[in-house]
């Protein structure tokens, strides 16, 4: 009998970092690198020393197969790695599956969410150059509050623009930014630019994360003592999600589990990067695991964008980037998986997208809540909505192997609780949540 939960102590988390782009490279979709919009030629990596620290633009284009942990982020990180990996049962019971269902559970950060995996090394590297600002930008507000986790940690100051509809539906997610010192403001604002000229146009503009990293990035670009941080999409940040899938491997062999389904859910790639990246090389080598990746209805990028160079922000500021797009000007519906709400994707899951390693698939808002209830009730832990795509794709796998009879291991990534989204839930019962949202592409 398969135990219930699977722990690995800290002298078994691992100390390296896995990077997947040595892997890429003999791919039949070639790995495109980042752009420079002035030159249409591959970007100069000394022109983003303007917004990042040198360790970070060596390893967005590093070839080595593992990069070393810093000793000061491992120490952080012991706050509560290893992640624990939980059997599913109840769920697999409620279900009548003959699958078998397991998460790796993210959510027991202090944040509560994966994100604190790539905003502690950001914050150290930063800290490290004598960078005393960081300014960022978030959906959700789980990346906002995890890099506020960060930064108060090193003793570095926060600027977090918040994408405005996420503002609003979440407020305690801003008031975890504030507990940890740092100073969330509604995107658009008027505190920039680029959020005044978007205003003038549409005062009531929802916002989002391109419009908030474009706030982000010309704070940065205009003050040195400040840099610029992102908590998805750039290599360097699925590099130190891999912590992920790194010690998932070793929780599996410890069990002696094969894994047959990986399942995450995408909205710039992450924690879903971070999940699967390490396997890349098991699947190569012929392996037969699935990698789903899952996204809102109502901002496809994966599957029904183009997969071309786009902008990683509304203004133009970023390089471009070779991935899955629905253009930088895209202003999602107003869901309440705010994470999920951004027009592109990390080039590295785009990549494997295209080259048909990872199946992507999307689910409207009124499932997805359907789904993070069962599981619920369930298992007993709240899901953010964001994380409640993968569980979604997990049940209708199950459902799968109910159908066919087979006896297959599934493993999503839990990448965050819902402590902070219960107003979510409560218009999900009170019926005010509409399908309808996601149905405007």
């Amino acid at each position: 009998m398969l135990e219930v939960k699977i722990l690995l102590n800290d002298r078994e988390m691992p100390k390296k970092w896995y990077n997947v782009l040595p892997e890429l490279m003999d791919l039949k979709t070639p790995f495109s690198p980042p752009m420079d919009p002035a030159t249409k030629k591959p970007m100069d990596p000394s022109k983003l020393e303007v917004i990042f620290p040198n360790a970070l633009i060596e390893q967005e284009g590093s070839m080595k197969k593992t990069i070393d942990i810093p000793e000061e982020v491992l120490k952080v990180y012991n706050l509560w790695r290893p992640t624990p990996v939980y059997r599913a049962a109840k769920l697999e019971k409620a279900l009548k599956t003959p699958a078998r269902i397991f998460y790796k559970n993210e959510a027991v950060s202090p944040a509560g969410s994966h994100k604190p995996n790539t905003a502690v090394p950001q914050a150290y590297y930063n800290m490290v150059e004598g960078i005393k600002k960081i300014s960022t930008e978030t959906g959700a507000g789980q990346w906002g509050s995890a890099l506020a986790f960060a930064c108060n940690y090193y003793g570095l100051q926060a600027t977090v623009f918040m994408v405005k509809v996420s503002y609003d539906q979440k407020p305690y997610r801003k008031m975890m930014m504030k507990v940890w010192g740092a100073e969330c403001i509604p995107s658009p604002s008027h505190r920039t630019n680029f959020g005044k000229k978007i205003l003038e146009k549409d005062p009531k503009s929802p916002g989002s994360l391109g419009i908030a990293i474009s706030e982000a990035m010309e704070v940065a670009a205009s003050s040195q003592d400040t840099n610029y941080s992102l908590g998805s999409v750039l290599n360097h940040v699925l590099l130190h999600q891999t912590v992920i899938g790194e010690e998932l491997k070793l929780q599996l062999k410890k069990a002696e589990i094969t894994p047959d389904i990986l399942i995450g859910c995408i909205g710039g790639g992450s924690n879903f990067g971070g999940l699967v990246l390490p396997f890349i090389p098991n699947k190569k080598a012929g392996e037969n695991i699935r990698m789903i990746a899952v996204e809102p209805t109502s901002c496809p990028s994966t599957t029904k964008g183009e997969y071309r160079y786009d902008f990683g922000d509304t203004a133009e500021m970023t390089p471009l980037l070779m991935m899955y797009t629905l253009g930088h000007a895209f202003i999602p519906p107003s869901i309440h998986a705010g994470g999920l709400r951004y027009h592109g994707m990390s080039p590295i899951i785009s990549q494997l997208v295209k080259e048909g390693m990872v199946e992507p698939r999307a689910y409207h808002q009124l499932e997805v809540f359907e789904a993070a209830v069962l599981f619920a009730r369930t298992e007993g832990f709240i899901p953010a909505p964001e994380t409640s795509h993968a569980i979604k794709a997990t049940i209708d796998e199950a459902l799968k192997c109910k159908e066919s009879g087979e006896v297959k291991n599934i493993i999503f990534n839990l990448s965050g609780h819902g402590h902070f989204d219960l107003a979510s839930y409560e218009m999900y019962f009170d019926g005010k949540l509409k399908a309808g949202h996601d149905s405007t592409i």
